[in-house]
């Protein structure tokens, strides 16, 4: 059998509230917006998962197609993140959710001072959350081409090899399905 490499897409969730990463996940895996949701509690989590570092070490190399981002984490905050993302030459080019309770003008100014893509109030509602992270996986894991050689993970097949979802928990890892064959 002939093997060759296929694209995963991959979402980055830097949130320390175990509701929102609940309903964020729910509806990533409703909507079959991402072959893999990472989740990180804090942001010196994310920090080591970009740079492959500490428990994220070993992972496969590759970054995340989007990092969606909370401003009020402990350890590192989200806005810290933000910023060393975009000042590294080779992660700026990630795209960067701030996905947050706040609505201070003064967060949102400094998000966009440094560089983040998006700012999204989390509502509040559970229906209108679930639609917000629909759009956002909608655009940012379906509809946006990002850069070359980020957002994916080479993973290799066997020629005619279903690659099928494990409903499994690996250290943070946590598998998103993916849709059936012609569905």
């Amino acid at each position: 059998m002939e093997t060759k490499m296929i694209n995963i897409k991959n979402i980055l969730l830097a949130e320390d509230d175990p509701r929102d990463v609940e309903l964020t996940l729910a509806a990533l895996e409703e909507h079959h917006l991402a072959n893999k949701v990472f989740v990180v509690r804090d942001g010196a989590a994310a920090l080591d998962y970009l740079y492959r570092r500490g428990e994220f070490k070993t992972r496969a190399v590759g970054n995340p197609v989007v990092v969606l981002l909370d401003l009020k984490m402990p350890k590192v905050n989200g806005l810290e993140v933000l910023k060393i993302i975009k000042a590294d030459e080779h992660l700026k080019i990630i795209p960067v959710v701030v996905l947050t309770s706040s609505r201070e003008t003064p967060d949102l100014v400094e998000c966009y001072q440094h560089g983040v893509n998006a700012y999204v109030v989390k509502p509040v509602d559970f229906a209108d959350f679930m639609k917000a992270i629909k759009q956002l996986g909608i655009f940012w894991a379906a509809i946006n081409e990002p850069p070359p050689h980020i957002g994916r993970e080479d993973t290799p097949i066997q020629s005619g090899e279903v690659i099928s979802p494990e409903r499994k928990e690996v250290a943070n890892e946590i598998p998103a399905p993916h849709p059936a064959p012609g569905g």
